[in-house]
């Protein structure tokens, strides 16, 4: 059996994933990246090629891409290709009826137009503004004292919504500090923050092309709070991935590792 790899070495989060000939996901393992790319990407596949029997070293795998912020530092790599290029592969792979992608990661946001083939139509990316980004919610999360996971929760129970005005992550954090610490209601401060966010993935949904439904990709896919924000803002069904959303560019770029190795 001859097995295929991906890397996704993210500003946040280093993400990997193995697939077989099949193109099955064998292996797959998420870690927090450290300030070294290299390592990062080094721990994230010898822990994946751990998971597979018949795998002794990263050497073993027929192919590896490398993809993400720190695409060129994924050891051994055989090639790297944009991490645009590898959600739209990974999205295609996970339902090929999506067609639209907002990406969320750590440090910027994207709108995805996918072709029939699992190849990039259009595109477009935010400004170098952490805001909107995992970095923002992370920044949110501290200020509430949570972790992302209760953040992201709290705002499904707010029934009104108390506006964020500012749009840089720093003087908004300041300014949720300030909400809280006048005794407002913590889940509306948060419902506040999430349609701020999906205010701004507004443009993105456009350029993706997006009529009827789309996917969120990333980490922050996983935060269900901005999930219902992005539906009504948008007024676009959000489509949930059968396969871990934060997962996408690994998955993409193991595929690509599959279809190139048998070209």
């Amino acid at each position: 059996m001859k097995y295929y790899g991906g890397c996704d070495s993210g500003s946040t989060y280093t993400k990997c994933v193995i697939l077989d000939e099949d193109g099955r996901i064998v292996s797959d393992v998420t870690l927090r990246s450290r300030i070294n790319s290299v390592l990062s990407c080094q721990d994230a596949l010898n822990q994946a090629v751990e998971q597979v029997d018949g795998l002794d070293s990263t050497d073993d795998i027929c192919y590896l891409v490398g993809t993400g912020y720190g695409r060129n530092k994924v050891p051994s790599a055989d090639e790297n290709i944009s991490e645009i290029s590898c959600h739209a592969m990974g999205v295609h792979v996970a339902d090929p009826t999506v067609k639209a992608i907002i990406d969320i990661g750590g440090q910027d946001v994207k709108g995805i137009a996918v072709d029939t083939d699992g190849t990039v139509l259009n595109f477009a990316m935010n400004d170098k503004c952490a805001a909107g980004t995992g970095r923002f919610f992370e920044a949110m999360a501290k200020a509430f004292e949570m972790d992302l996971s209760e953040f992201s929760r709290l705002s499904l129970t707010a029934k009104n919504v108390i506006p964020i005005t500012a749009q840089c992550t720093v003087f908004a954090e300041s300014e949720v500090i300030s909400l809280v610490g006048e005794g407002k209601p913590m889940n509306e401060i948060a419902a506040g923050i999430e349609l701020s966010v999906a205010k701004r993935c507004f443009v993105m949904s456009k350029k993706a092309g997006a009529t009827d439904s789309i996917t969120l990709t990333g980490g922050c896919a996983k935060n269900q709070g901005l999930k219902e924000a992005i539906e009504k803002v948008l007024n676009l069904k959000v489509i949930d991935l059968p396969i871990d959303p934060q997962l996408m560019g690994a998955l993409g770029a193991a595929e690509f590792a599959r279809q190139k190795s048998k070209a």
